[in-house]
């Protein structure tokens, strides 16, 4: 007769494997990037890692993009409601445009405070 065997495995806190090599030589000289900072933030994985890197170095930030991005929009914004009637937006779609006004005005309200601070 066949026992029943669950393959559930419960472990306490601590348990288990939780051996780490802490060596601040090897955080500092890792060959992931030759970061050598004390604060280095990982973005996430990039199917193309060195392409990104290398548009973050050419062409900018992603901040830059996004701001170039989001004026782009505006101007757009501009042109449509030349054209169409606000009315004819449903309720959502009219917050999602003055969502993006009102994150555009702070934007601009930040960079005017940095440019005069």
């Amino acid at each position: 007769m066949k026992t029943f065997s669950p393959q559930v495995r419960f472990g306490m806190p601590l348990s288990g494997n939780v051996d780490q090599t802490i060596n601040p030589w090897a955080w500092s000289f890792a060959s992931t990037g030759g970061q050598f900072g004390l604060i280095n933030i990982d973005l996430g994985l990039s199917r193309a890692p060195e392409v990104e890197e290398d548009i973050l170095a050419r062409v900018g930030s992603y901040g830059r993009q996004i701001g170039r991005i989001g004026e782009a929009l505006e101007v757009l914004l501009r042109i449509v409601e030349t054209k169409c009637a606000p009315e004819s937006l449903t309720p959502d779609e009219a917050k999602a445009i003055a969502d993006f006004r009102e994150t555009m005005c702070l934007i601009r309200a930040v960079k005017k405070e940095n440019a005069a601070g």
